[in-house]
């Protein structure tokens, strides 16, 4: 395993396979290993990344709370520890969205398309001013030793509810039970949590003075499952990126658990959209769909 030491906090971090980099970065509370079943579609292809922000997985504690800018210099800040300078495609599912988003908004050179997955949103966030009920809750309910005792069984039937696929084959029960036993994991998911509208409240003004770099391959794969409320929320958002949506069908919330493919594909495709972006005329094409 692999730590690269960012503003001091060590960081968990795993890349695999050859090729152009893409990196995945998974929602709150999760680690790199839900990604596991992405990797073998993309790896013979692509030189993909993962890594756990402060607080989750393997990494440490963090050392200040999240901020959208933070967590895309986070990104660029992994890269940089890996030797990758280039151009990277940035897929974050559920919150990690907002980081993706506010990466491509902040280091647009560094960006070579998003695949924003059944990311959140929020369309009027209302920030918290303190963190400090989230980390009075992380003390005492370590204190009572919770996570040791229901850590690794909260985090399966969070997999459960948020998932299609029963009974799938999921990552190694040890490596489970090592990271969901902490109260490291605890309190650093709490901590994400509780800076939830703050960060998405400050990617909205991002969206107001950091305009997406023109022709930037966007993608928003949403998983409706059944909610036309939420799809309605998604098609909003890809409008908003002008982005091309497509939906992942049959899953849940944890796409890349129950349609690892049609993430692979969603990621894969940029760099065809990059390729198809001038025809033999020199005409541009937009790449993208309707939402």
């Amino acid at each position: 395993m692999t730590f690269v030491r960012i503003g001091g906090v060590p960081h968990h971090v795993v890349a695999e396979g050859s090729g152009p980099v893409c990196v995945l970065s998974a929602g709150l509370g999760m680690s790199w290993f839900d990604w596991d079943p992405v990797v073998p579609h993309l790896a013979p292809y692509h030189t993909v990344v993962r890594f756990d922000r402060p607080g989750h997985g393997l990494s440490a504690p963090a050392a200040a709370p999240p901020t959208a800018a933070g967590e895309a210099d986070r990104i660029a800040a992994v890269l940089d520890a890996l030797g990758h300078r280039g151009p990277a495609v940035v897929a974050g599912h559920s919150i990690a969205g907002f980081h993706a988003e506010a990466f491509a908004r902040l280091h647009p050179d560094r960006t070579a398309g998003l695949v924003l997955v059944d990311s959140s949103v929020e369309e009027d966030p209302r920030p918290d001013r303190t963190t400090a009920p989230a980390r009075a809750l992380g003390a005492v309910l370590a204190a009572a030793g919770l996570p040791a005792a229901l850590g690794p069984a909260v985090r399966g039937l969070a997999v459960r509810a948020g998932s299609v696929r029963r009974g799938a084959p999921g990552p190694d029960p040890a490596l489970v039970r090592r990271v969901y036993r902490t109260s490291r994991v605890l309190r650093g998911t709490l901590l994400e949590n509780a800076r939830y509208g703050a960060v998405a409240a400050e990617l909205l003004a991002l969206r107001e003075d950091r305009p997406l770099p023109p022709g930037l391959p966007v993608t928003v794969l949403a998983a409706p499952d059944g909610s036309a409320r939420w799809e309605r929320r998604q098609r909003a958002l890809a409008r908003r990126l002008g982005a091309r949506y497509e939906t992942a069908e049959p899953s849940g919330h944890l796409v890349m658990r129950d349609r690892p493919d049609t993430v692979a594909r969603a990621v894969l495709d940029v760099r065809s959209r990059q390729e198809g972006a001038v025809d033999a005329r020199g005409d541009v094409r937009s790449g993208q769909e309707d939402a």
